[in-house]
């Protein structure tokens, strides 16, 4: 994985997070479930870039 591949991954999780908090905070249940999606998005894309790894040995 590379390391830009790494940090756009830790910036979706990141994000989401964020989102999701904010939306918790306020009520907001749109805003907390598109920030536990881009979570989730963030989750899986690394998920595929370990696969990837793997399969490159």
């Amino acid at each position: 994985m590379s390391a830009s591949d790494k940090i756009e991954n830790a910036a979706d999780k990141a994000k989401g997070t964020v989102k999701a908090g904010a939306g918790k905070a306020t009520g907001n249940e749109r805003l907390e479930a598109e920030g536990k999606a881009d979570k989730a998005k963030g989750d899986l894309k690394q998920a595929g870039e370990h696969i990837k790894d793997a399969f490159k040995d």
